[in-house]
């Protein structure tokens, strides 16, 4: 059993509804770890979860590591354990699911660390976006939140795709997103990518999942199908050539429209048409959405490709604005959780540890709104910060500082083990603020 208070009552309230993808003893180290994380405020490998959740006296350090590479535990099913849980408590009734595909490269070192090469990375600084490291497809649910502004992207699976193997990153992406899809079998899935996920492995996706994807400059999209003429030989199965995105622009009626995205409203014109990509979607009937900005007076701007045949054009440009936030994720995955400093080297471990740390970051936001939230919270983080003028909604880093100040007070507050109150809360931030002048929570 876990040394009372390691893990506060309204965190573990959390986790114990994944429980099930975890036996009982697995389920006790799984609980200190995430813990172990989301507090430590240092390095966050193996060794440093055990530290944050103030263990080291207490277990071997052998535990946490064989989580990570020993324990019978599938990345996959707690991932689908969370996006189910997001569905109940954080969407509405039959909401239709936005999901949202990238992948990020975590830098590692070492020779022997498995599935580590030199490949792209689009975050490396500089005109060459090479790094060496581990890179992992990631699908997260974007989901509209009561406490913020901005739509939020919560991770709910990521699978290691190494250089060189037989499964290109689309075939990664296309297996989760129809094993997602298989989950949640009675929803809607809409999911959205950058330009670089288009391919023959997302043909014939499920009749509940939409895609929408940017269109490569180069790709070249052809009409419908013409009808069979009832002669003999295979019939026809694509029409005319009609060209590329820039080709099709300059025939194309543009209409003006106005959408939301990234928080504001803007006027653009968009014009779109029903044809085929037949070389990524073969036969599959799919849209092309031109969009032009207002100051734009020839071409276009942006190209979406789109197998969602009934939804209004401004609400795919809304769409897939969201797409964004995933990339929000990987970077507050990394500076604010340290996301990929687990230094192991083995197979299970290295295709383990990512995913984990990447759910810790859907844990704290559920946590944060199940558990968390108070309405004074950014005015609070403008009475410790006045600068800060405009902010008006909680960062991922006040959801931390909140949810690591819960994991102190429990620790400390012997009256209400597990569970302190906002006022506990408050008063062990106050007595390190007296104690260093310097502390910021």
């Amino acid at each position: 059993m876990l040394p009372d208070p390691t893990v506060p009552s309204s965190l573990l309230a959390v986790l114990r509804l994944v429980g099930g993808s975890f036996t009982a003893p697995t389920f006790v180290t799984f609980s200190a770890l995430v813990t172990g994380l989301i507090a430590q405020t240092g390095q966050s490998t193996v060794t440093g979860m055990l530290s944050g959740a103030g263990l080291t006296r207490v277990w071997s350090h052998d535990r946490a590591h064989a989580f990570f590479s020993r324990a019978r535990w599938n990345a996959d099913i707690l991932g689908i354990s969370l996006s189910h849980l997001i569905v109940r408590r954080l969407l509405a009734e039959g909401a239709v699911l936005t999901v949202a595909v990238d992948d990020t490269l975590f830098k590692r070192r070492g020779k022997r660390v498995f599935g580590a090469a030199w490949q792209h990375d689009g975050a490396a600084p500089g005109p060459k976006p090479v790094g060496r490291g581990t890179c992992f497809v990631v699908i997260g649910l974007v989901v509209e939140l009561p406490v913020l502004a901005r739509p939020v992207c919560l991770p709910v699976m990521a699978r290691l795709w190494r250089p060189g193997q037989e499964k290109s990153k689309v075939d990664i992406a296309a297996s989760m997103l129809r094993f997602l899809a298989a989950c949640h079998y009675r929803r809607g899935l809409h999911v959205v990518a950058d330009a670089a996920y288009h391919g023959k492995s997302l043909r014939g996706l499920p009749i509940n999942v939409t895609f929408t994807t940017r269109l490569p400059a180069t790709a070249v999209l052809y009409d419908l199908a013409p009808p069979r003429t009832g002669r003999r030989g295979r019939p026809a199965l694509k029409g005319d050539r009609l060209g590329t995105a820039k080709e099709l622009a300059a025939t194309l009626a543009f209409a003006s429209f106005e959408v939301r995205r990234y928080q504001r409203t803007d006027t653009v014109f968009l014009a779109e048409t029903t044809c085929l990509w037949y070389g990524s979607f073969h036969t599959q009937t799919v849209r092309l959405i031109l969009l032009r900005d207002d100051h734009t007076d020839t071409g276009y701007d942006l190209a979406l490709i789109t197998t969602d045949l009934t939804t209004p054009a401004p609400q795919l440009i809304t769409r897939y604005a969201w797409r964004w936030s995933i990339e929000v994720t990987f970077a507050e995955g990394r500076h604010l959780l340290g996301v990929g400093q687990a230094r192991n080297r083995t197979r299970a471990a290295v295709e383990r540890t990512v995913p984990f740390g990447l759910y810790c970051y859907t844990i704290t936001v559920i946590w944060y709104v199940l558990h968390g939230h108070q309405p004074d919270d950014a005015a609070t983080h403008r009475e410790r910060a006045p600068w800060y003028t405009t902010k008006t909604d909680p960062s991922l880093s006040d959801m931390i500082a909140k949810l690591r100040r819960t994991i102190i007070a429990a620790r400390f507050m012997p009256t209400h083990p597990g569970q302190p109150t906002p006022t506990e809360i408050r008063a062990v931030q106050q007595a390190w603020a007296t104690a260093s002048p310097d502390y910021a929570a």
